[in-house]
């Protein structure tokens, strides 16, 4: 389907077909682990990246390829890899990027898993992180030098609901000859597509608002085609020639989709972070009421960030909704249909106070995810944040005696009576 049609159309139809074989009119769960080959020149073909198509689940599936499509037309870019989670679609962002040596300048304002990847787990490889405030562009060009690789951010960061000038990044990106790497899970491209703000490359937990109701893992990382990965010696994975093909040159023989096709090839090829078809059709029906959902969401969260911010009991609300927040201008440019629904409370009560106000809810539940249907609350500085230090905690949004809330689609007024029961005794 060509982009001339509207978001609430494409997210139903971009990429599905009625099935050729049976004109099933919903996208089949392809459960298959491998694909008959026409004849031996077929095989080889596919083997040599001449033709596209079939060889592996692990490579390429049909139900998954479908997803792939849908997600890579809603963000406005050329082409997508899913694979298994949004931890795995940051590895696979990286892996083409970066080696030994090399670093990434990311966001102090991330997701305390994100965090722990990039501050532990990457080490494993070589590569190293560098955090920056983002909201402090002259460090974020200070910390770039000669090793530096990408550029990575939220598009809303999680916990704090804090939303990045992505233009202004960009800018610094662009001007390094770096790709911008942009996760945007807690925006979705419904409310905004960072490639329209200069991001070279999106990634998703699709574990989230994209299938909307709890039941899958699952990542996608989106590529724009707008990067020249031959404009210098940075990318040899992209320029130069792939021992494993023959010393093919994914940019020069693919062109804008070089990252797609390297991800593919190479990346789920060689690190198997594969999502499996029923993850990736669930994920395709929650998708077909995004918009749907979304408009439900920031609603709800704007009513609840509005009453919670007038709350006594409550010393601050950082949602980037209120006319108050300091990211409220921001968020009209880069999210103008809201800013989430997902943002952060920091309680008087301090830590003990957190702890009890979630162990009191009744409608919210308490889990480590967000961007359900349902309404959810986590206290980050005890469970997704407690490996970083205080300092650490700090820096990312999630002070002991912060909560965050990832606001569901249910009544907002039940909603309400919730969190005033619970913090009558939190606060008793």
């Amino acid at each position: 389907m060509t982009k001339t049609y509207g978001f609430d159309t494409l997210q139903i139809h971009a990429g599905a077909r009625p099935d050729p074989a049976t004109g099933a009119r919903q996208t089949p769960i392809y459960q298959t682990t491998a694909y008959v080959f026409r004849d031996a020149d077929h095989a080889a073909a596919l083997f040599n990246l001449q033709e596209v198509g079939y060889i592996y689940s692990r490579l390429t599936n049909p139900t998954v390829a479908v997803l792939q499509e849908r997600i890579a037309t809603l963000e406005g870019g050329v082409g997508a890899v899913c694979c298994s989670s949004g931890h795995a679609a940051q590895i696979m962002a990286l892996f083409p990027l970066m080696g030994p040596g090399r670093n990434v300048v990311a966001s102090t304002r991330a997701y305390g898993g994100t965090l722990t990847q990039f501050s532990q787990t990457i080490k494993r490889f070589g590569w190293e992180a560098k955090f920056v405030d983002f909201d402090d562009l002259a460090a974020v060009e200070a910390a770039i030098d000669d090793n530096t690789r990408a550029v990575f951010c939220e598009t809303i960061a999680n916990p704090g609901g804090y939303v990045t000038d992505l233009d202004a990044i960009a800018a610094i990106a662009d001007r390094a000859g770096l790709p911008l790497i942009v996760d945007n899970t807690s925006a979705t491209p419904w409310l905004c597509r960072p490639i329209e703000h200069g991001a070279t490359l999106v990634v998703h937990s699709a574990t989230k608002y994209l299938t909307g109701n709890g039941t899958v893992t699952g990542g996608a990382v989106i590529d724009s085609g707008n990067f020249d990965w031959s404009a210098s010696d940075k990318f040899p994975s992209l320029s130069q020639p792939e021992p494993a093909y023959h010393g093919l040159k994914f940019h020069e023989t693919f062109g804008a989709l070089a990252f797609t096709f390297h991800g593919i090839a190479v990346g789920l090829r060689d690190l198997g972070m594969t999502l499996n078809p029923q993850a990736a059709h669930y994920t395709l029906m929650g998708i077909e009421t995004l918009s749907l959902r979304m408009e439900r969401h920031v609603a709800n969260a704007r009513k609840l960030a509005e009453w919670l911010e007038a709350d006594p009991r409550v010393e601050a609300v950082t949602y980037a909704g209120l006319p108050s927040s300091p990211y409220h201008d921001r968020a009209q440019k880069i999210c103008p249909k809201g800013a989430g629904a997902l943002f952060t409370v920091a309680l008087k009560g301090g830590y003990e106070s957190c702890v009890k106000l979630v162990d009191s809810l009744e409608i919210f539940s308490h889990v480590a995810n967000l961007g359900d249907a349902r309404s959810l609350i986590i206290h980050p500085a005890s469970t997704t944040h407690r490996q970083l230090t205080e300092k650490q905690q700090v820096a990312a949004g999630a002070a002991p005696n912060v909560v965050r809330l990832s606001i569901g689609i249910e009544d907002a007024d039940d909603l309400i009576a919730d969190l005033d029961q619970a913090l009558a005794t939190a606060t008793a």
